[in-house]
């Protein structure tokens, strides 16, 4: 992690959380004090509590702006309501502030944490904003729901960039990047392809691109064939749970959320209420996240002391329950683990490597448009048709009735190319043993496949379905750009 600035800096926002966060955040700040931080520190309402006020967004009104003006946040963790009408606070925190970059280190602690990989050292850099966590769901039939997926070539960009700099700034060798482009081709194609372009800029570092599928696998059986990884917002957020569950706990992962003004620090786990107030829980994560924001504030020499005494408190045998084994001395409560590490503070280890972070920049976002991002703002614009998704359950659901339907009321100057169900083609010539469902996907193109259609003959179309008593739920216009088809093909087409 590096600073904002080469100044030190002070003023934080801090959120005592909600479960175990109280007490970890007591004795996460007990520590930093001791060791000398210099925190001025202003106290924020989000939560649980809040949401129980009737403000969906779990954050107090005058939080807000607290948090834009001190641009650091300290953050125990939160729980969010189950069930609909409100949304999770961490992706509301990360998406309004434009945390674009989430960096959670991962390594292993052996022979005193346990784990099979006692080699694993490396950092997964998520992407923080958009992917299915936008947000965006709908039930669009009895039967059907749907998410949207939305990858943005700009946020592509921003933390593939990132992800590279942050490699080359601490000395790291290789960068991976986990997709599922061989079925996604478009949203996780478009990340995939942004990670070639970027890499062209960094020769000097090596990469590699893997399936998630494969990539989760091997990052639980042979971490130690990674460095840096860089992946979509909901894979880094998976695979940052394997990551820190194979190191050894995921109670001693940190993480810290990047944007251009405002940073949050946090712990990667949950709040834990079923050990709440019991004084058993493991500050740890909470810990290395705020090292992390100390590092950030230009307070390195406060961030190493931290570390080192913590480490030392590990390597001491001084170990919470989460992570207690034969290689541990005292089993300690959270408080006692605080005071454990405050007694270490000035010592370092000798098992592991001390801790040291060297002066640095932070890594700066590139603000400039990239070559081409600023073609594809130019390119033409055309249309080969319209997907319309209807609603249907006719005459037990049988294609071979829906498509003479639609056939027969379609208007000029369209055609039906096809219909599919769940992705999978049924019309013309789909397959008996094929399940479907009450959500159709129905393809009209020119009847000149050569011609381009327009929005107004695809609203008129959308109008003649209406007038012919289907229950359109959605469109798709079937773009192209300079030529190029934007869409995806149906599973047969």
């Amino acid at each position: 992690m590096t600073s904002l600035t080469s100044s030190i800096k002070t003023d934080i926002c801090v959120a005592h959380g909600d479960g175990i966060g109280p007490e970890i955040m007591d004795a996460t700040l007990h520590i930093l004090k001791e060791a000398g931080a210099q925190l001025d520190i202003t106290e924020i309402g989000i939560g649980l509590n809040v949401y129980n006020e009737g403000i969906s967004s779990g954050v107090a009104p005058d939080a807000w702006d607290k948090i834009r003006e001190h641009e650091v946040l300290l953050k125990a963790p939160i729980t969010t309501p189950q069930g609909g009408g409100v949304k999770s606070l961490n992706v509301t925190l990360r998406k309004t502030f434009g945390l674009y970059a989430n960096i959670r280190p991962c390594r292993s602690y052996s022979p005193f944490v346990h784990t099979f990989h006692p080699e694993m050292d490396l950092v997964i850099v998520r992407e923080n904003e958009e992917d299915t966590y936008a947000g965006i769901e709908h039930q669009q039939t009895r039967e059907v729901t749907q998410c949207l997926k939305l990858i943005t070539r700009p946020g592509c960009e921003k933390i593939i960039r990132h992800a590279f700099a942050f490699t080359k700034q601490q000395g790291r060798k290789k960068l991976t990047c986990m997709t599922k482009d061989n079925i996604m081709k478009h949203t996780d194609g478009l990340f995939h392809q942004v990670f070639d372009e970027v890499a062209k800029d960094f020769p000097e570092i090596e990469t590699e691109h893997m399936i998630i599928d494969i990539g989760s696998a091997r990052l639980a059986t042979r971490p130690g064939s990674f460095d840096v990884i860089v992946a979509p917002n909901l894979y880094g957020d998976i695979i940052s749970d394997i990551a820190a569950d194979v190191a050894g706990s995921v109670g001693l992962a940190g993480s810290a959320n990047l944007g251009r003004t405002v940073s949050m620090f946090e712990a990667i786990h949950g709040s834990a209420p079923d050990i709440a107030g019991q004084n058993i829980a493991n500050p740890s994560a909470l810990l290395r996240g705020a090292c992390m924001m100390l590092v950030h504030l230009g307070q390195r020499d406060v961030a190493e002391k931290v570390e080192n005494a913590w480490l030392k408190a590990i390597e001491d045998g001084m170990h919470t329950a989460d992570i207690f084994s034969d290689q541990s001395v005292e089993k300690l409560g959270t408080k006692e683990f605080s005071q454990a590490v405050v007694d270490r503070l000035g010592q370092e280890p000798t098992t592991f490597t001390p801790v040291h972070y060297p002066e640095t920049e932070n890594v700066k976002m590139d603000d400039s448009e990239s070559v081409a991002t600023a073609a594809l703002a130019k390119s033409e614009k055309t249309m080969d048709g319209v997907d319309f998704f209807l609603d249907w359950t006719g005459d037990s659901k049988d294609p071979a009735v829906l498509g003479p339907a639609l056939e027969s009321a379609v208007s000029e100057p369209f055609k039906l190319k096809m219909i599919t169900n769940r992705g999978v083609k049924v019309y013309p010539d789909g397959h008996p043993e094929t399940f479907c469902t009450d959500h159709w996907r129905c393809r009209f193109t020119h009847k000149d496949g050569s011609t381009s259609v327009s929005l107004k003959e695809i609203a008129t179309l959308h109008m003649t379905l209406v007038d012919a008593e289907f229950d359109v739920i959605k469109s798709e216009n079937l773009c192209r750009f300079d030529g190029e088809r934007a869409y995806s093909l149906g599973q047969g087409e």
